[in-house]
């Protein structure tokens, strides 16, 4: 809610709104002196010290000043607008010096239009403020102390001249709620259009609201770029590693088995033997899980024809792809088709699934549809939020339909240039 939309509502003076409006005008007269006076003190110190180096590093460091001020109004807008303004400042590399990361600002628009505002507000929204907030404030505080002031000492209000408490008292009581209705709704008003004339000038335009969604897309692309490359790292460490010596152990055990003589040790070394080779089958699992080795070699139509093979219930499989995907892309469908079958094993009651999947104009679609009780939903426990997070990394979406009752269908979409 924005001041705007707490003018309209019936519950306007019972609520923190005007008071709010107050302080956002009241703030504005020492922040506005103090940005005027510094800007024009660094102004004045560029153009003295301009025949030297100084005075032209102030002059191009003026930018860096805007972008206090954008934070400074920024923070100070989340009075009367509850959302605040976005900031309209492109979000840096971290691997950026303290100098590139000055140099990058300073070079932004958005660093330029909050020294603009910076002057408005300056010249024209204090004194406003001033003329409003603080002329209401003073009448407010007068008329309420009216009582007290009357009674020690004769005082005039405008035509009226109150010479008792009880005069002071019957002023304040008709004077008072007419004022505070009426100064209320003009502060509410003024200060909405202040904080309207802000957002305008240090918000996001819609250039730089598309440029900071490509770089959140790109960061989050980038980071399961890097979950892809730990998943590998660690499959190769299980694969050539741990489960290398795991088969070392469960040959030496083997041998041990047959010359061991009849008795205790023997017992023991064949149930380690099997506990070995257990820990072995559990392992292998495991990596499978993590990224099947159909998946990588033969592609996703493969990988998920062999978790269909493995379900415990009939699943049909019909896909259509005319080429390998991209990996991501493919690790990303293929976990939402396991994770799905899983699901429909172990909660859905059902008889038969189908999963079906196919390009449609540069999109890859997946359903998943079964035959059970229905009822599921994402974040019910069932495993599937991750995936939806992970596909709106990649642009996609996860779509649940699955009333209850039944059936159940789940739909991926995810983005797919064929070739890139």
């Amino acid at each position: 809610m924005a001041t705007w939309a707490a003018l309209a509502s019936p519950r306007y003076l019972l609520s923190s709104w005007p008071w709010r409006s107050y302080a956002y005008l009241l703030t504005s007269v020492p922040v506005g002196v103090l940005t005027i006076a510094f800007l024009i003190v660094a102004a004045a110190l560029s153009i003295v010290l301009s025949p030297i180096v100084i005075g032209v590093l102030l002059l191009t460091a003026f930018p860096l000043i805007g972008v206090v001020i954008g934070r400074v109004e920024r923070w100070r807008a989340r009075l009367v607008l509850v959302d605040g303004i976005k900031t309209p400042h492109a979000d840096m590399p971290a691997s950026l010096s303290v100098r590139e990361k000055l140099k990058f600002r300073r070079r932004e628009q958005a660093s330029l239009r909050s020294i603009g505002y910076g002057f408005v507000l300056g010249v024209l929204v204090w004194p406003l403020s001033t003329a409003v907030a603080g002329l209401s404030a003073t009448i407010l505080l007068i008329t309420l102390a009216a009582p007290v002031i009357a009674a020690y000492d004769e005082m005039g209000m405008g035509p009226w001249i109150l010479d008792s408490a009880r005069e002071g008292l019957v002023f304040l009581v008709a004077f008072g709620p007419p004022f505070f209705v009426v100064s209320s709704y003009l502060v509410g008003v003024v200060a909405g259009a202040e904080a309207s004339l802000a957002k305008a000038m240090l918000g996001p335009r819609q250039d730089e609201l598309r440029r900071n969604l490509a770089e959140l897309r790109r960061s989050r692309l980038d980071l399961v770029d890097a979950f892809e490359t730990e998943r590998a790292r660690i499959e190769r460490h299980l694969h050539d590693g741990v489960q290398q010596r795991l088969v070392g152990l469960t040959m030496t055990l083997g041998l041990a088995e047959l010359d061991v003589p009849e008795g205790e040790g023997r017992r023991l070394v064949v149930k380690a033997h099997a506990e070995a080779e257990a820990a072995l089958a559990d392992l292998r699992e495991a990596v499978r899980g993590i990224h099947p080795r159909v998946l990588v070699d033969h592609g996703l139509e493969a990988a998920v024809r062999e978790v269909a093979d493995r379900s415990p219930l009939p699943v049909t499989v019909q896909m259509a792809l005319p080429s390998r995907l991209p990996s991501p892309i493919e690790a990303a469908a293929y976990f939402v088709v396991s994770e799905a079958l899983a699901n429909v094993a172990k909660h859905a009651q059902a008889t038969h699934c189908e999963v079906a999947g196919w390009i449609d104009r540069q999109q890859l679609v997946i359903t998943i549809t079964d035959d059970g009780i229905g009822g599921a939903r994402a974040g019910a426990g069932t495993g599937l939020t991750g995936l939806v997070t992970r596909l709106d990394a990649l642009g996609g979406t996860l779509v649940i339909d699955s009333p209850s009752g039944g059936p159940t269908r789940l739909r991926m979409e995810c983005p797919c240039r064929l070739g890139d």
